[in-house]
């Protein structure tokens, strides 16, 4: 009798949140694409007028804008730096994936490292403010059907960043767990990485709870989550058998993420 009275309690809880999620999934949709209008015209001018660091403190002051607009879901974010990174060197930051608002807090908490990305090609038009980043600010866009012009794109992408002292971020598990439960990394893209950025320092990123922003599907958004982020020890890469830090950096990604995935 118990167990079914919190079955009933647990169904009308949920139907609850869930009704509540509608009009405020509402709000945060008309604030967080009033943000990238607004921003659009500002990374323009930034780009073309005041240069690579204008435009990229205008970045990191959008997704901070975009991390609040979360405040409207009842949704907080919180990052733990396992030990403090110097600025300078090169950082492959690698990182699970749960949804796009992965992405926000990633751009702003690493900010002082230069966080270059690789992203599918396809969200490189068409989104405001996202788009344009994506072609003038240093990422990569890879064609995901296409082998040869992803290895291509890979390699000019890393050169620069080793070139430039900048840092790269992979989501090394190709694509996003919508349940939260890991998915083992793909190498190619990794190595690609490793060889032409030989004086990086491996960083791997643990991400909780953004799937759950992604619970209901596309609309309504789950409502009062916290997105937790752990930035775990560097591994060098130098000297070091590719698969061993491969293997290493999963071990640590897929380890802190937590357990109560469905």
């Amino acid at each position: 009798m118990w167990s079914v009275s919190m079955h009933v309690f647990h169904f009308i809880f949920v139907t609850m949140q869930k009704l509540i999620a509608y009009p405020l999934t509402v709000i945060h949709l008309v604030v967080f694409f009033l943000l990238l209008l607004i921003f659009h015209p500002i990374q323009v001018f930034c780009h073309h007028f005041l240069g690579y660091d204008a435009h990229r403190k205008s970045v990191y002051i959008l997704n901070w804008f975009l991390m609040k607009s979360q405040l409207f879901l009842g949704t907080t974010y919180d990052i733990d730096f396992t030990e403090d990174l110097p600025v300078g060197p090169s950082y492959i930051f690698v990182s699970n994936h749960q949804s796009m608002f992965d992405i926000p807090p990633l751009i702003y908490y690493l900010r002082d490292y230069h966080p270059k990305f690789i992203a599918k090609k396809e969200l490189a038009k068409g989104i405001p403010s996202i788009s344009y980043n994506l072609r003038v600010g240093e990422n990569c866009g890879i064609d995901r059907k296409d082998p040869k012009q992803a290895l291509t794109a890979l390699m000019a992408f890393a050169k620069n960043v080793h070139a430039k002292k900048r840092s790269a971020m992979i989501f090394a598990e190709g694509t996003r767990s919508r349940t939260g439960v890991p998915k083992p990394f793909q190498t190619r893209g990794l190595k690609t990485l490793f060889k032409y950025i030989p004086d990086a320092v491996v960083v791997p990123i643990t991400i909780n709870n953004s799937w759950k922003v992604d619970r209901y599907g596309k609309f309504p958004y789950g409502i009062f989550n916290n997105i937790h982020l752990t930035v775990h020890v560097p591994i060098p890469i130098a000297g070091r058998d590719q698969d061993e830090v491969i293997l290493e950096t999963q071990t640590l990604v897929h380890n802190a993420i937590n357990e109560n995935v469905q």
